[in-house]
């Protein structure tokens, strides 16, 4: 049965009360001329039972309250295994019930997140990527067995200064982390028989823990999947390369024997139309291994300062397009050629992409800190797979397409610090842009 807070102390008040009246009642019918008498035995009889009785309730309700300021310290403590008990019916109760439920949740989610650490770290450990903790101060916080075999011969890092640790390292390491920001380092392996060469990616991230400033440092092996990529791209290049070749040469070889053929028997009228096919097909195979060439060899930009008009009026000797807008006044740093050569090889895509002519168009704009130069056409633009692999070396659509002019374009704008991107414009067509950073665009 139910009895609420107010229901239990209003019964108890009206007891006290009734058990008060009938004491009077009482003596005022034994003493009817002693109201005085009456009253002050009703305050000595009556009082102390109440004063008893109010104490022995209000005893166990603090008792309560006292408990649960213990389980709620316990609680900020991280220890969640009390729960109390009420043997009332009424809203302490359900106090006591959602106290201990929230405890109950509370135990649960400590186990589980117990688990998900033990998990992680489980995974943190047994990674092949090297990873430290460094606090600002200087020694190291974490560090899993990866970076414990490579830096301290397996054994702890904790507690061990990052400088002490570093003393012994590669120097091509201590080259990346002066360096600062991401990046790719190599090392070799000091008294091999075969000197070997192992390829590391150093990542670092910075960020504030319990208020202090902490960098994480991730060491990852590249070696293999270098080597795998390395494999990958050289078998591409021979297919590619062979491929072309066959091309050329399976013609070149068939004309030789019918020129060879018609000189025997004295029919030389056919020579010169074979010659110029032969010397047709010999271009096309130069121009086909310069541009590859052109692509491995591709040398550190040369910043100088160029005016845009005049830039763009060189350009437009070599190629038909339409300038959009108005080209920037303040004069900008890049290297003119490679630029001139990216910028030619995406023009001449656009024109071979079916775009009418005068729907070619280039545009340069000033941006904050930055040139963005859009190359646009109304050809019928591309698929999205085509997209995802268009700047990839070698890869091409085209029949007889090298898949080297994206790719040179995309390596000048890296070189530039720069990027490029491609997308589809609405309305159909193609927009390539290139963004010139402001260390290769400033005035």
């Amino acid at each position: 049965m139910r009895l609420s807070l107010l229901t239990r102390w209003t019964a108890m008040v009206g007891t006290l009360l009734t058990v008060g009246i009938l004491i009077a009642l009482a003596l005022t019918h034994f003493f009817p001329n002693h109201p005085g008498l009456v009253l002050a035995v009703c305050l000595l009889c009556v009082l102390p039972i109440s004063i008893i009785t109010i104490r022995a309730q209000l005893e166990s309700m603090l008792s309560l309250f006292r408990a649960l300021t213990g389980t709620v310290t316990s609680y900020q403590d991280g220890d969640f295994s009390f729960s109390l008990h009420w043997p009332q019916n009424d809203e302490l109760s359900d106090l006591v019930a959602a106290h201990n439920a929230l405890g109950d949740v509370l135990r649960q989610q400590r186990l589980d997140l117990v688990q998900r650490e033990l998990l992680l770290d489980t995974m943190v450990q047994n990674t092949p990527v090297a990873m430290l903790l460094v606090s600002e101060a200087g020694p190291i916080v974490y560090a899993n067995v990866a970076a414990r075999q490579l830096l301290h011969q397996g054994r702890k890092l904790e507690g061990h200064r990052l400088d002490d640790i570093l003393a012994h390292a590669s120097p091509a390491l201590l080259e990346a982390l002066a360096r600062g920001g991401d990046g790719l380092f190599t090392t070799r392996e000091a008294g091999a028989e075969v000197e070997e060469e192992e390829v590391y990616h150093l990542a670092r991230r910075s960020f504030n823990l319990n208020g202090r400033k902490h960098e994480l440092l991730l060491l990852r092996q590249l070696t293999m999947e270098l080597r795998r990529q390395e494999v990958q791209t050289w078998k591409k290049v021979i297919r590619v390369i062979s491929h072309e070749l066959n091309n050329s040469l399976a013609p070149l070889t068939s004309l030789a024997h019918s020129g060879a053929e018609l000189v025997r028997r004295g029919q030389t009228e056919r020579l010169p139309q074979i010659l110029a096919t032969i010397e047709e097909r010999t271009r096309h195979l130069e121009s086909f291994i310069l541009g590859y060439a052109r692509f491995a060899k591709l040398p550190a930009p040369r910043l100088e300062l160029q005016a845009w008009p005049a830039f763009l009026a060189q350009l437009a000797a070599q190629v038909d397009f339409t300038v959009s807008g108005t080209p920037p006044d303040e004069p900008s740093a890049f290297d003119p050629s490679q630029l001139e050569q990216a910028l030619l090889n995406l023009l001449k895509n656009a024109h071979e992409s079916g775009s009418p002519a005068g729907e070619v168009s280039l545009e340069v704009r000033r941006l904050h800190g930055a040139v963005r130069i859009d190359v646009q056409d109304r050809g019928p633009g591309m698929s999205d797979t085509v997209l995802t692999n268009a700047l990839v070396p070698f890869y091409s659509t085209k029949r007889s397409g090298t898949g080297l002019g994206l790719a040179l374009a995309r390596e000048i704008a890296e070189a530039h610090g720069g990027r490029i991107t491609l997308a589809n414009r609405d309305g159909g067509g193609l927009a390539v842009t290139l963004i010139l950073p402001v260390s290769a665009a400033n005035n």
